[in-house]
């Protein structure tokens, strides 16, 4: 092929929607020199058979950031690229049967409006008006979506690739890529056609990412986590009334979803559109008697109406005009899943240079978002929004097929489910067991998964309701509120142990490490049996993560981080580590226990020969029930207290006699709240890359004056001098049954001026706390705003910058 390219800036593997926009959005950023190869031709794989539906809603507020900026494209692409498109912003009506479902969609809504969206509450009365062909009798209300509606897939994709090539990218159909191979300074991608180097490598592939990312793994990579799911929609005849309808009105009617039900139904042509998420789904290509075929381009499967037979009758009730009409067409084809539903859109764990943009669900929908994020994480290194709920990164080694097949299935059957914050999801779990998990669960452990690891949310006694119904709520008020409260009186009042498996560790030694570290870090580093926060900025100077680092030496560090960031934070020291200089990954091998409480040391002193009375953030080894163990002299708590970390095979026993010493077991909902009493953030909700370290007022964490040029420097400063247009606030509520949820609107005067970053009730204050964010000029100590919670809006009031519980940190230095 004499034309074919053998240099790229990026190369992206796949030929759907999301590859095209990946690329379209590059050439935007001015990276022209790129190439998308595709095995067969464009929108061979879902993006051909999708329905092509494109919501906004999403109680994900990065997802929602997505999902609007892929409307907002759509509505202008065919003018900007000059290729003809089939987009209808028909509007959607999000039908409720309860309460709890007009919660969320009363959550959802002011997410939206937060955002600029134009989204609405209906009663069931005003559903009619909307859609006269439907029963309302049986409705709570509806939420309404003015920009959602419906696109044609494969339009989308050939003007995504009509404007990508109009500005120098090529795309070489046919052409399947067939292995990589890594160079010093980037990649070579391999085809039948010829190889191309390149700086970047993206895998794109849809369902068929699994088997690209297969060959990353000799260059660190692992397994993708997904599975496929077979998905059924059904195309109806045409119906005179509704056509009728469209002629005198000039629109299709709105897309309507029956979230209780599970299922979508839209006006296609002069018929409709059914698509159902059942309950009794099906997944493919998960055995080994039932293979991925090397090639399913434009294929589908046979279809199985038995397994959806409920969900038409139940839309036919919902909408009668729908049983006057026979079915034309069944669509059955697969779907990729990863196992939490939402897509693998970011760098690639532990591949230098590579980056994944697949596994979506709802491509179609995302895709626009999709290309835009993309193409600032190549370029530029960041996004705009924090993207933490589609980094691939957020998944790590737990994630085998059973893992992902049970929980694909699990999301599927579960699509348009209510999130509520004290439900755990049944499958594919104990995948990572502490080695005190049977003593654990011996004392009444209710269990979460972090991370794959099972920690206790909360300790139940004998007749507390423990099922999975007890969970369907909003509200604070639940079986776990009393236990809760005991499990924070115990550690105010006496001595709490709480098991913490799968902390993020990491050994950071050799010539140059603590050099290097000064380089990265925004502040400075403790001295030598000592231990301290510290803060990783972005270029921007925001707030990429949180680590103690505790140092041994003077270039031996142990840096310590939330389990969920493991393979984020781990990819993060490994880059800006010199030659010579070793990152050891040491999470799996240890167990760590929380021993606090104003008990603490004298529960702690007849087990130990370590030096109790040492310092707040100093760390000392020891032994600990005649075991070797580290004790740490802090607490995420906020009273005395030591964090114990010890080998598994020495925790069973250390933890069993902290236990029979007397300290009462607590779980992750009693930390949550003690932490938000002391003002402590957590990462990826009061922490995250929607802020700087300055509006997360975390100044004396930084120093500016150090000759180090760590990332964000020269950001901080600017915005030092400038004054920070948000700062962060801990708020009083008075929140009535539900404490406020993450990205709850803050208001002021009918505007909004902020939003929470997480919320809970502290049991030693005795009131409903939120942190969050706010405008500058509005976080003076006594302001009283309006925090909105499930739609309704409740005074909250600016606290001086201290925290609520001790203030002084008097009982942590006791």
């Amino acid at each position: 092929m004499s034309d074919f390219p053998t240099r790229a800036r990026v190369v992206i593997i796949g030929g759907g929607v999301v590859g095209c926009s990946a690329l379209y959005h590059l050439a935007q950023k001015g990276w022209t020199d790129c190439v998308l190869l595709e095995k067969n031709e464009l929108t061979a794989g879902s993006t051909w058979h999708a329905a092509g539906n494109v919501p906004t809603f999403s109680t994900s507020w990065s997802v929602m950031n997505m999902q609007r900026y892929s409307t907002e494209l759509y509505a202008r692409l065919g003018d900007e690229v000059d290729y003809p498109m089939n987009y209808h912003q028909t509007g959607s009506i999000r039908l409720a049967h309860s309460t709890e479902r007009m919660q969320e969609f009363e959550r959802a809504a002011a997410m939206g409006r937060y955002q600029g969206m134009d989204i609405k509450i209906l009663t069931p009365e005003e559903v009619k008006e909307l859609y006269p062909f439907i029963e309302t009798h049986d409705l709570t209300g509806a939420l309404y979506d003015p920009n959602d509606g419906d696109i044609d897939p494969a339009q989308l994709t050939q003007a995504l690739a009509k404007g990508a090539r109009d500005m120098g990218q090529r795309i070489i159909r046919f052409c399947p890529a067939t292995g990589v191979t890594q160079t010093d300074d980037g990649w070579v991608v391999h085809t039948d056609k010829g190889d191309i180097a390149c700086d970047y490598v993206v895998n794109s592939a849809g369902y068929y990412a699994q088997r690209v990312g297969e060959w990353f793994k000799p260059y660190g990579g692992r397994s993708v986590p997904m599975m496929v799911m077979s998905h059924q929609y059904l195309l109806t005849e045409e119906i005179p009334d509704i056509e009728a309808w469209s002629k005198e009105t000039g629109r299709k009617l709105p897309l309507l979803r029956d979230v209780d039900v599970s299922y979508y139904l839209r006006q296609e042509k002069h018929g409709y559109n059914l698509g159902p998420y059942e309950p009794n789904c099906c997944a493919h290509w998960d055995t080994d008697s039932d293979p991925m075929p090397e090639d399913f381009s434009f294929q589908l499967w046979s279809d199985d109406l038995d397994r959806i037979e409920d969900i038409v009758t139940d839309a036919m009730e919902r909408v009668p005009l729908m049983a006057t009409s026979g079915v034309s067409r069944v669509i059955n084809g697969p779907i990729p899943y990863a196992p939490d539903g939402l897509p693998l859109l970011g760098p690639m764990p532990g591949v230098k240079n590579a980056f994944e943009a697949c596994v979506f669900t709802f491509g179609i929908a995302q895709g626009g978002g999709a290309g835009k994020v993309l193409a600032e994480w190549i370029v530029d290194g960041q996004t705009e929004w924090d993207m933490w709920s589609c980094d691939p990164r957020r998944f790590t080694d737990y994630t085998d097929h059973d893992y992902c097949v049970k929980k694909g299935m699990e999301v599927y059957g579960n699509e348009y489910a209510m999130h509520f914050p004290r439900h755990e999801w049944p499958a594919g779990r104990n995948k990572k067991c502490s080695p005190v998990h049977e003593q654990v669960i011996a004392q009444g452990g209710q269990m979460g998964a972090y991370n794959g690891w099972e920690r206790a949310n909360w300790f139940a006694q004998p007749g507390d309701d423990i099922s999975q119904k007890a969970t369907h709520t909003w509200g604070r008020a639940g079986p776990w509120q009393q236990r809760i409260r005991e499990e924070c009186e115990a550690v105010r009042d006496h001595c709490g142990v709480l098991d913490l498996p799968g902390f993020s560790r990491f050994a950071v030694s050799g010539d140059g490490a603590a050099e290097a570290l000064r380089g990265l870090i925004a502040g400075g580093l403790p001295k030598a049996g000592r231990m301290n926060l510290v803060y990783i900025a972005d270029s921007r100077g925001r707030i990429l993560t949180e680590m103690s680092c505790l140092r041994s030496g003077e270039d031996e560090f142990t840096m310590i981080t939330a389990a969920s960031a493991q393979w984020h934070d781990r990819d993060i020291l490994r880059a800006a580590m010199p030659a010579g200089v070793t990152v050891e990954d040491l999470s799996t091998c240890r167990d760590t226990l929380i021993v606090t409480g104003p008990k603490s040391r004298e529960i702690l002193a007849p087990l130990t020969d370590a030096d109790l009375s040492l310092g707040w953030l100093s760390h000392q080894a020891a032994t600990v029930a005649g075991h070797p163990a580290y004790l740490v002299r802090v607490s995420f708590a906020g009273e005395l207290g030591w964090e114990v970390h010890a080998l598994n095979d020495h925790m069973p026993a250390i933890y069993a006699a902290i236990r029979e010493a007397g300290a009462k077991p607590f779980g992750m909902y009693a930390l949550n709240s003690l932490r938000i009493e002391k003002g402590y953030r957590a990462w990826k909700g009061d922490l995250s890359t929607d802020y700087s370290l300055l509006e997360g007022g975390l100044d004396r964490f930084m120093k500016l004056d150090k000759p180090q040029d760590f990332p964000g420097k020269a950001a901080l400063q600017q915005e030092r001098q400038q004054g920070a247009q948000k700062r962060f606030v801990t708020l009083v509520v008075e929140a009535g049954e539900a404490d406020a949820p993450y990205m709850s609107c803050l208001w002021k005067d009918g505007e909004i001026v902020g939003e929470t970053t997480s919320g809970d009730w502290g049991y030693r204050v005795g009131t409903s706390i939120a942190l969050g964010m706010v405008r500058a000029d509005l976080a003076t100590p006594g302001t009283e705003l309006e925090v909105e919670i499930y739609g309704r809006k409740h005074r909250a009031t600016v606290q001086p910058d201290q925290p609520l519980w001790d203030p002084h940190n008097e009982r942590l230095r006791a």
